[in-house]
């Protein structure tokens, strides 16, 4: 009878988990067939996952300057990568001073902290900071530095390092470590789960950022994929709303690919992450199990 129930329990976790994965995964296979439908023909049935008739004609549109679409990919890439190098290290070395028992403003700095995840400088202190005191307006840095420390983050990662024993510290404090020593050598290896996790976040929030860009970014060499999306969707809803306009122009929108072109946009947009998160999914399973063996 137990194993009756346990197979059945086994069953239904099984069936449980595979509905939650189709509902993930049937939206972007979705997305991608309507990005890969003629307009005619999603006119005409609407979306569907099987398309009628198969058309390049979004990507064609997009892909128009491809020059332009490498260069804000390089852009998006960098930022993502350098940003979110930065702001893991950052981000650990904060939580991991904010952790230590033995530090003796721990509750003050926690709180300082914290503090800031409820209240903010708001956005206009924010902008007079980057463009007038610290001079970045169409500089990479301005897309870096003000999502560079999460206090959310900061606080998840001092919740996984007060976990590690004191004991372990004082340890090599007397077979002669310096702090230095002790973080990058003892603390970081025990943290990688929670590194890997905030890692991954990072860098999306990297990836996904174009607000930032549309406030400090003019120079078209330094417009990430993001924002550079979003003005091309800009121009498609203004191309479609504005008939009159388009028609004193003698332009014809009954071929253009207004609905593909938008799905088209969501893959490029996000369809880079989704290839390269599998290859990275291992080294991110096997800091999990190597935090888990080292604690």
């Amino acid at each position: 009878m137990a194993v009756r129930k346990f197979e059945f329990s086994k069953i239904a976790i099984n069936v449980m988990f595979t509905v939650l994965s189709l509902i993930v995964i049937l939206p972007f296979l979705l997305v991608i067939a309507v990005s890969l439908t003629d307009e005619e023909s999603i006119t005409k049935n609407g979306y569907q996952f099987i398309p009628d008739h198969i058309s390049f004609d979004a990507y064609r549109y997009l892909l128009d300057s491809p020059d332009v679409l490498v260069r804000a990919y390089g852009v998006t890439i960098t930022i993502t990568v350098v940003g979110a190098a930065l702001g893991l290290l950052l981000t650990a070395m904060t939580a991991y001073v904010i952790s230590r028992p033995d530090y003796r403003y721990n509750r003050v700095t926690t709180f300082y902290v914290f503090f800031t995840m409820l209240f903010s400088g708001g956005l206009v202190p924010t902008y007079i900071l980057i463009t007038q005191y610290l001079h970045l307006k169409d500089s990479l840095l301005a897309l870096i530095l003000p999502i560079l420390l999460s206090p959310f983050n900061i606080m998840v990662m001092k919740g996984f390092m007060s976990k590690i024993p004191l004991e372990i510290i004082e340890s090599a404090k007397i077979d002669g470590a310096r702090e230095f020593r002790i973080f990058f050598r003892i603390v970081l290896p025990l943290s990688l789960p929670a590194l890997a996790t905030l890692g991954l976040l990072i860098s999306f929030t990297y990836w996904n950022d174009w607000f930032n860009a549309m406030l400090y970014i003019d120079d078209p060499s330094k417009v990430p994929l993001q924002l550079l999306l979003v003005r091309t969707l800009n121009s498609i809803e203004f191309l479609t709303t504005n008939s009159e306009f388009t028609q004193t122009l003698g332009i014809d929108l009954t071929s253009f690919p207004n609905n593909s072109a938008r799905m088209a946009i969501a893959v490029l947009a996000g369809g880079p992450m989704l290839v390269i998160f599998p290859f990275f999914q291992r080294f991110f399973v096997k800091g999990l199990t190597v935090g888990s063996l080292k604690g």
